[in-house]
This record gives structure tokens, C-alpha cells and sequence, in this order.
């Protein structure tokens, strides 16, 4: 696996370098080379700031519809700016992100957007790197930084962002409470069967209890039980056998009023245990992809998903990479959702996507999804900006 990483990798120095009119020996920084390619063409008469910039994503999971997506935007926003990228899938495997990302260091990259990096390595890891190579630009979505104390960590110079987990959280049980809107009314707390990993699982779900709990504190709603898959090798599978073993200790809607999912894989085996046993507990995930629209446009239990869009995301991962790439940490931080109080962070906002608005339309998958969509979720003016890239992209 290494020595194809790295064949892959040298092979996409070659190409980018020719594509900024250089060779192997020639500098990454070739901007003024009036022989760059198509992706330079763009930002030629050094519009860009970044022209001929080489860049990477590196995803620690494997391909899938939704982060292909956001390979395909982050690829043609680098190309509209100048620059060249590339993406590299790890097969969710630690090690292979870690070399991956050492090979393109070393292979010359100026910059990386590194994604889904794990807590309990990510910042020693990238701390090593950038003290290897002080000029090479990182991004990092999804990846918390702690040390071996669990202490929270920054590194200077790295723009850490996430989705909006805590407002995904709220915002499904804001659903629920309409769906039950009669309790809601009499003052009455909505019984949630709640699908959540405890404390300290990973990073996203953690900040997605965040946005739970309050309702429970503030007694809107009861958590009537937490379940989660046994075997978290095969989600899907074991959530079903879990929920189908759990919904049996219940008489359905007399004691449940929904349930609360904080991921979709978990969320497919549940709704798969409810068609089976007959149920009519509605309920309702985090994240989306074809095969929860699927289930949602059957018109059974499976009633809303809160979601970012991975489109935007690519361009969004692509934006503050070209910003510190030009040094212009400034306009990062003038973003709408960049967090002053944490520093270097900024979360995607949400949107929520409903049964009824996948049903609205036939063939509704996620790469059309924003044609039902509420507008926040084609809503880009969250993004960071500058003049130049207002130019360049549009906006």
C-alpha cells in the first residue's frame, strides 16, 4: 500500500509541475510561467495569489457519494484559483493517512486539507510534520487536537473546522417536538428513544450531545434509553439486531414518541428494525446520503435529516487553504462561522432536509438533493472571502 501511495504520489508531482510549465527540479512557487495549464488559466496575470499552488485532500475513510463530492469541488475550485490538486482516499486506516501525508510533504505539496484525523494522534502527529516542513499549509476538518493528557490543543498556523454537530443535534429534536407538537403544547416532555455512543466515542458525536442535552435538562424531553451497535465492524447490521431487541420492551408509540439517531449508518439499521416490526415511532439522523433519501421517500418512519452540503464543503475546505497558502488569515477569520472564543476553528452550518421535501420530487439523490433543499443549504455567504477570490469563483 505504501510504495503505491507513494508511486501516486510522485506521478501527481510530475503532472502538476508540468501543468505550471516546470520540471521535477523546477519551483512549486512557477506562478509567472506562461505555460501553465488549463486550472492556471483561470487566475492567469497574477490574479491568484496562489497560481500553480500544489495541493491535496487527504480523507482518512474510504470513497463515498458525499465525499466524492467534496474531492470533485475542491478540485474544481483549486483549478478556477490556479492551482493543482489532488485527493487520496486512506481505506480508513490511521497509518495510511499519516504516511500519505508524510509523502506529500515530503513530495513537495504546499499545502493539505487533511480530514477525519483521530484525537488521540492527530496533533502530535502534525505538529512532527509541520516542524519537518515550517512552510507547508494544513487544514484539517473533523480532526480534534489533544495531547496525551486528553488536554484540547491548537497548532499555530492550522485552521481546524467542523460541521455544526451541536446544531445538528438541536435541530432533529426541534423536529421531533413538532412531530409531537399536541404533548408539546400541554407541556408534556416528548419520550426519545435516543441512538448515541457514550462520552469520549469520537469527537463529532460528543459535540452532538452537546446540542441534546439541554432539551433533556430543561425537561422537554425524557431519553426513555440510549442504544448503539454492538459490533460497530458491521453498524448497519448490529443497530438492526440492537433496535429490534429494544423495540420489543416497548409498546411503540405508547411509549415512545421518536427516536434520535446521531449517525445515518446507525440510523439505516433502525429504521430497517421499524419497517420489520411494523412500528410507527418516527425518527430522525444526522448526515444523508442516496440510501437514506431512499428510505425517507418511502414515506414511512424515517421523517427528517440534518446535513451540511458537500459540495459547498469542498469549496469551503478549498477557500481556507488558498487564504493561509496567501497568508491572508485575516479573511479566515472574518468569516460568519468562525469562532473567535476557540481561535483557528469554524464550524459548516446545517440544514435540515425533510420526508416531505425528498418526496416532492422524483429522483432526488444527494448530488441534486439542493434542488428540494430548504435555502440555507445552497446558502454560501458563510463562506471566507476576499477580493480576489470574489473574482475568481464569483463570490
Amino acid at each position: 500500500m505504501k510504495k503505491l501511495v507513494a508511486l501516486l504520489l510522485a506521478l501527481a508531482m510530475v503532472f502538476a509541475l508540468a501543468a505550471c510549465g516546470g520540471s521535477p527540479d523546477a519551483s512549486a512557487d512557477a506562478s509567472t510561467d506562461a505555460d501553465a495549464s488549463t486550472s492556471g488559466e483561470t487566475a492567469s496575470n497574477g490574479e491568484s495569489p496562489v497560481e500553480c499552488k500544489k495541493i491535496a485532500y487527504i480523507m482518512l475513510m474510504s470513497s463515498a457519494t458525499i465525499f466524492q463530492m467534496w474531492s470533485d469541488s475542491f478540485t474544481e475550485t483549486a483549478e478556477k484559483l490556479g492551482m493543482k490538486a489532488d485527493t487520496f482516499f486512506c481505506s480508513d486506516n490511521a497509518d495510511t493517512w499519516k504516511s500519505t501525508i508524510e509523502q506529500c510533504a515530503q513530495g513537495g505539496y504546499d499545502g493539505l486539507m487533511v480530514s477525519h484525523g483521530g484525537q488521540e494522534y492527530a496533533w502530535d502527529f502534525l505538529t512532527g510534520i509541520l516542524e519537518q516542513y515550517p512552510d507547508l499549509k494544513i487544514v484539517t476538518f473533523d480532526t480534534p487536537f489533544k495531547d496525551a493528557q486528553g488536554n484540547v490543543q491548537k497548532i499555530e498556523g492550522v485552521t481546524q473546522f467542523f460541521q455544526q454537530d451541536a446544531g445538528f443535534a438541536a435541530s432533529l429534536v426541534d423536529e421531533l417536538l413538532k412531530l409531537n407538537q399536541e404533548k408539546v403544547d400541554a407541556g408534556e416532555p416528548v419520550r426519545i428513544l435516543q441512538v448515541q455512543q457514550g462520552a469520549g466515542y469520537n469527537s463529532p458525536f460528543d459535540r452532538r450531545q452537546e446540542g441534546y442535552q439541554p432539551y433533556e435538562d430543561e425537561g422537554k424531553i425524557v431519553t426513555v434509553e440510549r442504544i448503539a451497535p454492538i459490533d460497530d465492524q458491521n453498524a448497519t447490521s448490529s443497530m438492526r439486531d440492537v433496535t429490534a431487541a429494544t423495540l420489543q420492551k416497548y409498546n411503540d408509540t405508547e411509549d415512545i414518541d421518536g427516536i434520535w439517531c446521531c449517525y445515518d449508518a446507525y440510523a439505516q439499521g433502525v429504521y430497517q428494525a421499524l419497517v420489520e416490526a411494523g412500528s410507527e415511532i418516527p425518527m430522525v439522523s444526522v448526515d444523508i446520503c442516496n440510501e437514506d433519501i431512499q428510505y425517507m421517500a418511502e414515506g414511512k418512519n424515517w421523517k427528517a435529516c440534518a446535513t451540511t452540503n458537500w459540495t459547498s464543503n469542498g469549496e469551503f475546505a478549498c477557500r481556507i487553504l488558498a487564504l493561509e497558502l496567501a497568508d491572508q488569515y485575516e479573511d479566515i477569520e472574518a468569516a460568519s462561522c468562525y469562532y473567535d472564543d476557540i481561535g483557528a476553528w469554524l464550524e459548516i452550518p446545517s440544514s435540515i432536509i425533510t420526508q416531505e421535501m425528498v418526496m416532492s420530487k422524483e429522483g432526488i439523490t444527494v448530488e441534486n438533493l439542493g434542488e428540494v433543499a430548504p435555502d440555507s443549504y445552497n446558502d454560501v455567504s458563510w463562506m471566507p472571502t476576499c477580493d480576489w477570490m470574489v473574482e475568481l469563483l464569483g463570490h
